[in-house]
């Protein structure tokens, strides 16, 4: 592993994690750093590789770097349909249901992009008092 990571090559992980499990999995074994690196698109809208997986639904790509040891955070349990940490956080902070995610994209959105598998986290988050 690298000392200091390259900005593009951190632009093309995250950018990669949006749709590519090969992509992906190839510039991770080349630099384990990027792990948990993340990008920022403008005006202060950091990404991981696992943010851009769990907003555009990529189950494969979140649990792949999970496996790897990603930082889950709770947009991403909410598209892989983890309800109980979802349950916990906004136990917690219930300010967070109306926190932006990457792209400034909800916390809702990201549960209805986790399809099926994510289906009692929309329930929840549809019914939880705003």
């Amino acid at each position: 592993m690298s000392g200091t990571l390259q900005a593009e090559l951190v632009k093309q992980f995250v950018y990669n994690a949006h749709s590519s499990l090969d992509k992906v999995t190839e510039m991770l074994e080349k630099e384990p750093g990027l792990l948990n690196a993340a990008w920022d698109w403008g005006n202060g809208d950091w990404e991981t590789a696992l943010g851009a997986a769990a907003h555009m639904g990529r189950r494969d790509i979140a649990l792949y770097l999970l496996d790897k040891g990603a930082r889950i955070d709770v947009f991403a349990s909410a598209m892989l349909g983890k309800l109980e940490i979802v349950k916990a956080v906004l136990a917690d902070r219930p300010q967070v249901i109306h926190a932006p995610g990457p792209h400034t994209i909800s916390l809702l959105a990201h549960a209805k992009a986790g399809g099926d598998d994510a289906a009692e986290v929309v329930r929840y988050l549809e019914a939880f008092p705003s």
